[in-house]
């Protein structure tokens, strides 16, 4: 596929009289899309930033954005912000070959010629972007939906065909809180589940709901999805983030990372050298006995307390199990004693949990050293609309609390 050829599959009309750098910062579906095709049409490069950013995320944006403008159209004129493998914001550079095989890998995956999606989460991130564009892309329909009508039980009518939602943790929970909501996420052919781990409750109560979930892996970088489970292989009881999509491979180097190689792997981030090759996330996993991808956390997640290495998403894990937190983070705080303490932190204005009972149930299911600490209401919960949730702002909030 070529440039033009997907600006005209994306409705963009006209072309400019020469190639023009252009930001895409559009909170609205509409204006978006039509936005991002004039875009493409422009022939330069392309920026897509956040509407919600504040003064830093936008100074940091403007500063990449600034030294990228005079990069080659081959080196990916689309730039799509990322929080990267090492921490601090990028921009990864994609092209309509990238986005052209993560759609068609996603298509071919879940054995289907169309995809339709039902669009809730923002276009300026890259799994609502990806949403749309395999609709478009496959001749399907894209139906943007709000958030907020969801969360509420408004859902939208579904004509006939292969229909698909893409959701965040955080959203599948608060949707199987309403008595309504199972029969509504059937309909769908598959729910993809990303932006984030799940917990094993969450995931169990699915399950026993019969929804059609689809947990899998991706990121900025890959172009959203690269391995994902198939709604059938899910209720049949297999977990994980499933085998990867026919566009990528998926491994594990020596050092437990998971490596990423394909046709959908962004070409680099702007103002570094061109990616080729294989890529090394910052995640840690493992393929399973039926080649399926496992995610065991982040690398640069560890926390270190009286010399024990803790997985602060195994913690996390736990403590979801209990019930007692509608959102919970595990992070390491200084301590004078452990080098790091297990701090765990919930969203204050709900209802309490019951510490003791969540004490109770990490006796029987974690060691002693990887139990919490401490624990702590946060007023301002870090957590975006995406479902990615800032340790590191959670970490400053409370490097002073004792």
């Amino acid at each position: 596929m070529e440039r033009a050829e997907l600006a005209r599959i994306i409705g963009a009309r006209g072309r400019a009289a020469a190639p023009c750098a252009a930001i895409i910062e559009e909170r609205d579906p509409a204006r978006f899309q039509e936005a991002f095709g004039a875009a493409v049409a422009s022939g330069g490069a392309v920026f897509v930033a956040d509407p919600s950013w504040g003064a830093v995320e936008r100074e940091a944006f403007s500063r990449l954005a600034e030294a990228g403008t005079g990069l080659r159209e081959s080196a990916g004129w689309l730039r799509l912000p990322t929080g990267g493998s090492g921490g601090g914001m990028k921009l990864a550079r994609h092209d309509e070959r990238t986005l052209a095989a993560a759609v068609a890998g996603a298509a071919a995956h879940f054995g289907v010629p169309r995809m339709n999606a039902v669009g809730v989460l923002p276009l300026h991130h890259v799994s609502g972007l990806m949403a749309w564009l395999r609709c478009a892309l496959t001749g399907g329909r894209y139906r943007p939906w709000s958030w907020a009508d969801l969360a509420v039980g408004r859902w939208p009518e579904l004509p006939q065909g292969d229909w698909f939602l893409s959701l965040v943790p955080t959203q599948l929970q608060r949707l199987l809180d309403q008595p309504a909501a199972a029969e509504q996420l059937r309909r769908f052919r598959a729910v993809f589940l990303g932006g984030g781990p799940a917990w094993p409750y969450l995931l169990d109560r699915a399950a026993a709901a019969r929804l059609p979930l689809a947990p899998g892996y991706g990121m900025t970088e890959t172009a959203a999805m690269v391995a994902s489970l198939r709604p059938e292989e899910f209720l049949a009881g297999r977990r994980g983030c499933g085998l990867p999509l026919p566009h990528a491979r998926v491994t594990i180097d020596s050092d437990g990372a998971i490596v990423v190689e394909g046709e959908s792997l962004f070409r680099g981030y702007a103002g570094a050298e061109l990616q080729s090759g294989a890529w090394t996330t910052g995640d840690l996993g493992l393929i399973d006995g039926e080649g399926g991808l496992r995610v065991l956390g982040r690398r640069d997640g560890i926390i270190i307390s009286g010399g024990e290495k803790i997985d602060p998403v195994e913690v996390e894990s736990a403590l979801r199990s209990s019930g007692q937190f509608d959102d919970v983070a595990v992070i390491g705080l200084p301590d004078p004693d452990w080098g790091q303490a297990v701090v765990a932190c919930f969203p204050a204005g709900g209802a309490a949990p019951d510490l003791a009972a969540v004490e109770a149930g990490l006796s029987a299911s974690l060691a002693a050293h990887k139990r919490p600490k401490r624990y702590h209401a946060v007023a301002e919960w870090p957590r975006n609309e995406q479902g990615k949730l800032s340790r590191a702002a959670l970490a400053a909030r409370l490097g002073t609390a004792r």
